[in-house]
């Protein structure tokens, strides 16, 4: 987990978080390491695509149902005073939260459950450095959140990123797949291949087909022609 907040530290230095008065600007977000969903109201949704991965079993095994994901939200001018506001009325430190500029998370996605777990929040200012650390352990049902709710599609836009590239995620996960998993995943890679080929001769049936009829209904306007002109 610090690693992937050191990162953050670095794309933020990099790129360079404030504006030449010293005043607090809107963090710069590297769409190299980041992969932005959505923006609400008050707040940008990214994800770490360099460093999602599956989760580990305790025998080094590779467990493709659980989704281990830093994610990261840049907030605005309102969604900051809320925050301060909140802590205020909670009688919570605010020292520093002048700079607050969004959040870090850390979550698990259980895929067979689709349920995810938020491990960790980081409240981070400008320069994307913790101002503070909780462990909400969060759990939430997938399922039972609204369609449109920001969270369940957050959650559903990372499932899809990770479905469509599993073998980069296999790759960077440090662990070792089953031997019934490799099985599986070759099986379903030759099915798709399979599929794939399939579609792409009915592609060229198709297109055969249609290059078939044009030169049949070209054939047969300068038939017509040609009649209308000797008819004169």
């Amino acid at each position: 987990m610090v690693g992937w907040l050191k990162r953050l530290t670095l794309a933020a230095l990099l790129t360079g978080s404030f504006c030449s008065q010293g005043e607090a600007a809107p963090p710069q977000v590297p769409e190299t390491i980041y992969e932005w969903v959505q923006s609400s109201a008050r707040m940008n949704y990214f994800f770490n695509k360099e460093q999602i991965c599956y989760g580990v079993d305790e025998k080094g095994h590779i467990d493709l149902n659980l989704l281990i994901v830093p994610t990261l939200k840049t907030y605005d001018t309102v969604q900051i005073d809320d925050v301060i506001e909140k802590r205020r009325w909670r009688d919570l430190p605010t020292e520093g939260f002048e700079g607050l500029a969004g959040e870090a998370d850390y979550i698990r996605i259980n895929l067979k459950k689709q349920e995810a777990t938020i491990d960790s929040v980081h409240l981070l200012d400008s320069q994307f450095s913790t101002l503070e650390e909780t462990q909400p352990n969060e759990v939430l049902k997938i399922a039972d959140l609204a369609p449109k709710n920001l969270n369940r599609v957050f959650f559903e836009a990372i499932i899809d990123y990770a479905e469509k590239h599993q073998e980069e995620l296999i790759a960077r996960t440090k662990g070792e797949l089953t031997d019934h998993d490799r099985e599986r995943l070759e099986k379903e890679r030759r099915d798709r291949e399979k599929q794939l080929e399939k579609e792409r001769k009915e592609r060229e049936k198709q297109l055969e087909k249609e290059r078939k009829a044009a030169e049949k209904a070209a054939k047969e306007k300068a038939k017509a022609e040609e009649k209308r002109r000797r008819s004169k």
